[in-house]
């Protein structure tokens, strides 16, 4: 009887193993960028994940941070996009307090030919999505934030169930070659609570609804916690965004383990055509992952 059950439980580890191999395979795939073509408008999002100030050693420490910095700066500029999108850049002290922005401020520096935009005093704006952009080749407009919350335009309000503070932040932009107008929104929601998803993406769905209603240009970037199909992406569909269709894994488990569809996404109005399939970066930078998730980008150009 004993050996019945530790060759069933070796049967049962092995063949989870298999499925476990197998998935990851099937969400895996190398993707390269295609060469930049000069008419066309590379958008980009990526979630960076916190750095804990408090730990100068683990996971996602100040001493991690070190370690990291280096390749995620070799994706950044891998990916040679026009604007990039954050979620998650924030070095994480007590609270809300943004005075100390280490992954910022770092690709900021390394990185000249950008500025940054959805972004400013942590007392009165949330510091932890901004933009960076060429600055070549946009023109920063407008910002704003809301969040997830019954009290959205509230800063650091709780999200709707009361847990932790998560919202959207937005830029306008004004593209200095044909002088087209958009708006990027960038969110980043709950990932335990599935309600908490549904109610922000009725939240976004709101706000934006008047900008498409105007006929305005949107994006929407950002790690939304859902799948391609998911009622949450649906929600934003209704409200007159396409996504793109971003196939495979984008998030890894800080282990290059890709089980499940891509949670990271960019979205956008029907004036927005693109010029090739998205791609997500799945490889390392000398030799590290930079952060849990893949960079998405892709190439549009404005009707």
């Amino acid at each position: 009887m004993v050996k019945l059950v530790s060759k069933t439980a070796l049967l049962m580890a092995l063949l989870a193993a298999l499925v476990v191999g197998c998935q990851n395979l099937r969400l895996s795939g190398k993707q390269e960028l295609r060469a930049r073509d000069g008419s066309a408008l590379r958008i980009a999002t990526y979630n960076v994940h916190y750095i804990v100030l408090a730990d100068q050693t683990g996971p996602w420490s100040v001493g991690d941070w070190e370690r990291r910095k280096g390749p995620l700066d070799q994706a950044f500029k891998a990916l040679d996009a026009d604007l990039v999108a954050f979620q998650e850049m924030e070095s994480f002290r007590s609270g809300s307090d943004g005075s100390v922005n280490l992954a910022r401020d770092w690709l900021l520096d390394r990185n000249p030919g950008y500025g940054l935009h959805v972004s400013g005093d942590w007392t009165e704006f949330p510091s932890t999505q901004p933009m960076l952009y060429r600055r070549d080749r946009l023109e920063p407009l407008d910002q704003g934030w809301f969040f997830f919350s019954e009290t959205p335009d509230q800063l650091y309000s709780r999200t709707f169930n009361g847990s932790y503070p998560a919202f959207a932040s937005w830029g306008q932009f004004r593209d200095k070659r044909d002088g087209a107008v958009f708006t990027v929104v960038n969110a980043h929601t709950d990932y335990a609570s599935r309600q908490n998803r549904l109610l922000s993406a009725e939240l976004i769905a709101r706000r934006i609804a008047p900008r498409v209603a105007a006929g305005d240009t949107v994006f929407l970037t950002g790690d939304l916690n859902a799948r391609l199909g998911d009622r949450t992406l649906e929600i934003v569909e209704n409200a007159g965004l396409t996504f793109a269709p971003v196939r495979g894994a984008t998030y890894h488990f800080d282990r290059g383990l890709n089980l499940f569809r891509a949670i990271d996404h960019i979205a956008f109005t029907d004036d927005v055509t693109l010029v090739s399939d998205p791609v997500v970066l799945r490889r390392r930078f000398d030799g590290e992952w930079p952060t849990d998730h893949y960079p998405v980008a892709v190439d549009v150009r404005l009707d």
